[in-house]
């Protein structure tokens, strides 16, 4: 009688201590990929930090060529002033988005300055911001794989009972206006 009274109990305690330790993963994993979402976050924002001290270098060297352009650098320091002042990670990537359109513009408008063209200043502007573009879109691909893991993870049994009522994090998702061509007009 008293092997079977161990045995229940051994077999309690064995729950027990595996309860507590897919407790203490499943806190420490949401906690990992939550950090992890952080992390992206701060990296978009690195590329995008050098991005916006890249841009007026661009103006300058563009706006010798293209003098008549004048709304379009207002457009570029306005949004360049909105990304700063951000507030929000939706209202910082929407002032993003935006800069990145008017850049777009930019690149375009110099395909009919053939002397822009040739500037070799203008070229190395335009391979950094290129450069700086990519690992923004690396970058934000990065923040959506951790937030689809995170959201997983808390969505999903048994991480659902041990997220604790956590909310799940956005996607940054392209607008709709980025997903049509560039209109150039002169």
């Amino acid at each position: 009688m008293s092997w079977v009274v161990w045995l229940v109990a051994g077999v309690i305690i064995i729950v027990i201590v595996a309860f507590i330790a897919i407790l203490v993963y499943y806190y420490n994993r949401i906690r990992v990929l939550s950090n992890r979402i952080e992390e992206a976050w701060a990296q978009i924002d690195v590329q995008l930090k050098k991005r916006y001290d890249l841009v007026p270098n661009l103006v300058e060297t563009v706006k010798g060529y293209a003098k008549h352009e004048r709304e379009l650098f207002e457009r570029i320091a306005e949004a360049r002033e909105r990304m700063v002042r951000g507030g929000s990670r939706e209202e910082q990537m929407r002032a993003s988005n935006e800069l990145s359109s008017i850049l777009r513009s930019v690149f375009a408008i110099a395909e009919a300055y053939p002397a822009l063209r040739a500037s070799e200043n203008f070229k190395l502007l335009q391979e950094q911001l290129e450069g700086i573009e990519n690992k923004i879109a690396y970058a934000r691909q990065y923040y959506n794989s951790s937030v689809l893991e995170y959201n997983n993870t808390i969505t999903t049994i048994p991480g659902k009972w041990f997220a604790a009522g956590r909310a799940k994090h956005p996607f940054l998702e392209i607008p709709e206006a980025e997903r049509r061509p560039v209109k150039v007009e002169f």
